[in-house]
């Protein structure tokens, strides 16, 4: 487990420092061996729905959990974006119904399903820089999963939540706030780890 010390702002960037020395055949091959690792997880084995991220810039690779999650005729759902950092949904339909969007995004071009839509999710695929021992888990910054997170709470969804990371990615510990979530479990491309919140 990685030692890190200091504030969110600072684990962030030391973690963000780390992601941008990777160069794309990194991070091509850490998706593959993460969705090998992911769709071993109970949770996601057993799941009718799930929602999940398309990837982008040095982020740990989606696209072949993705392809997979959607071979196993699993409905996979999308964030787009919304104006106030929200998040909406909409249907993956592949690598050829995706388009690029704002902040340099890739989202589906299918129809809006609602912000709502995640309630109905069996498991929720999260990005993120770090999680902890305990689960805790170290997101962007920007608020939109915070949101989901909430959204979930507030409807009584009580879907698996899974952190996508890098192997260094697992620290000793993250600094946390009260609107902070815990997760079931993290997959990185050497395992997938799972928590004592897992039910």
């Amino acid at each position: 487990m990685t030692k890190y010390e200091g504030s969110k702002g600072e684990l962030r960037r030391a973690l963000l420092a780390v992601r941008a020395g990777l160069t794309a055949d990194d991070v091509t091959a850490a998706g593959e061996a993460l969705a090998r690792h992911a769709l071993e997880l109970p949770e996601l084995t057993g799941a009718r729905t799930v929602a999940a991220y398309v990837s982008v810039g040095s982020e740990p690779g989606t696209r072949p959990l993705l392809e997979a999650l959607r071979a196993r005729g699993v409905r996979v759902l999308l964030p787009v974006l919304l104006p106030d950092n929200d998040l909406d949904w909409a249907e993956y339909t592949g690598p050829d119904g995706l388009v690029w969007a704002r902040r340099g995004l890739l989202e589906p071009a299918g129809g809006r399903l609602g912000p709502d839509a995640v309630t109905g999710a069996d498991a929720v695929l999260l990005p993120g820089l770090a999680v902890d021992g305990r689960g805790m888990r170290l997101g962007r910054g920007g608020g939109s999963y915070d949101r989901v997170l909430a959204r979930l709470a507030r409807a009584g969804a009580d879907p698996a939540l899974v952190a996508l990371l890098y192997d260094e990615e697992v620290v000793a510990r993250v600094p946390d706030e009260p609107h902070d979530h815990l997760v079931h479990a993290a997959v990185t491309p050497s395992a997938a780890r799972r928590f004592t919140t897992v039910r």
